[in-house]
């Protein structure tokens, strides 16, 4: 994650460069390129969450053409569960979290952050294996554990606010 907000530093056009040599308004651009991506990183979770969406979909086909149709309910469930989560990450709020203010946040302070959004793309990661294996006349087990690790995904993404937060408590200390 420090590598996008350096590569998005690296790509200013001149006048973006001239005004970072004016007092107070580097940090200004660097809490407005900080939210560009934030914002960017969360329409990537949620570009993630589509694309397993459509995974699901295509787990779900056979089931559909074999007509499996009692375990169609366990994947609208799960396809709910993960719309639940992309609309949690894409709504959050970015802009007005106090890791944008005019605290000065140091690369511990964001590596702490950066690793909690790493985390929540590892977990997307073994929640698309999981859609990946599901397999067998009765999914309805599978799908369930899958349910169960959306929702502690999503409840994960509620307490980023809380680690925002505390990333800039301990600067400010």
């Amino acid at each position: 994650m420090t590598d996008g907000f350096e590569a998005a530093k690296a790509q200013r056009n001149a006048l973006e460069r001239l005004g970072a040599m004016i007092p107070g308004y580097r940090g200004f651009q660097d809490r407005e390129l900080r939210r560009d991506v934030d914002r960017l990183e969360r329409e990537h979770l949620c570009a993630e969450l589509t694309r397993l969406k459509g995974a699901l979909r295509d787990q779900a086909r056979p089931y559909t053409e074999g007509g499996h149709l009692a375990a169609l309910g366990g994947f609208d469930r799960l396809d709910r569960e993960i719309d639940g989560l992309s609309q949690a990450i894409r709504f959050s709020d970015y802009g007005a979290t106090g890791l944008f203010d005019a605290v000065k946040v140091g690369e511990p302070e964001l590596a702490r952050l950066y690793e909690f959004d790493l985390s929540v793309l590892n977990d997307l990661s073994e929640i698309e294996s999981g859609v990946a294996g599901i397999s067998g006349d009765d999914p309805a087990a599978a799908l369930e554990q899958l349910r169960g690790r959306v929702r502690a995904l999503a409840d994960k993404w509620k307490s980023r606010s809380q680690v925002i937060g505390s990333v800039v408590q301990t600067r400010q200390a």
